[in-house]
């Protein structure tokens, strides 16, 4: 008599969990049938920018009433944010920071040179991407623990497209040309990225 209980209660757990997964699937399936239709590109970045805007609105509008220098120095800070975090560093940091610094040069300037090889460019230019976007970002950087510099994959795929268009040997002055313009829109890019958050 307990057996057949058993069975019965098996049995009918069973056919639930069998009812509950057929109405999960047609629950899914008029879902995905049934969908709303998705916003327009144009709607996505017109939202993207007035998202935006309102931040920075709502960011400044509590400097309104501030005097002229003041408002100055908090968009500066915004911009520069080693202007608000400078008053605390320490000489002790300076150290650590310097030792941190030295170590990663070491490291990062034959790197970067082996990497302005890869994209057929003359070693100085590796030079300048090991050197000069590391001082930019600690002068406009928010991240005090990031690594800034080239990457093997961007040096191999800038190469592999720009040699379809020149060819580093017969035209190096040229290739080096549309390199340099090529990283240009890509930094323009990334600027505006930023500002349109």
């Amino acid at each position: 008599m307990a057996s057949s209980a058993m069975e019965t209660c098996k049995s009918e757990d069973l056919h639930m969990q069998v009812d509950i997964e057929k109405n999960a699937k047609d629950i899914r399936s008029q879902w995905v049938l049934n969908a709303h239709e998705p916003p327009s590109p144009w709607r996505v970045v017109a939202d993207s920018v007035s998202k935006t805007i309102s931040h920075y609105k709502h960011k400044l509008s509590s400097l309104i009433d501030q005097p002229c220098t003041t408002l100055l120095l908090s968009v500066l800070q915004v911009v520069f944010p080693i202007l608000a975090w400078g008053r605390n560093y320490t000489a002790t940091k300076f150290r650590k920071d310097l030792l941190a610094g030295l170590t990663i040069a070491s490291l990062c300037i034959p790197q970067s040179i082996g990497y302005a090889t890869l994209a057929h460019l003359d070693p100085q230019y590796g030079l300048y991407t090991s050197v000069v976007p590391p001082l930019i970002y600690a002068v406009m950087g928010t991240s005090r623990e990031i690594a800034i510099g080239p990457v093997a994959v961007v040096s191999l795929l800038l190469s592999s497209m720009m040699e379809k268009l020149v060819d580093p040997a017969t035209d190096p002055v040229g290739y080096t040309k549309l390199i340099l313009l090529a990283t240009l829109f890509a930094g323009i890019f990334q600027t505006s990225f930023g500002l349109l958050r």
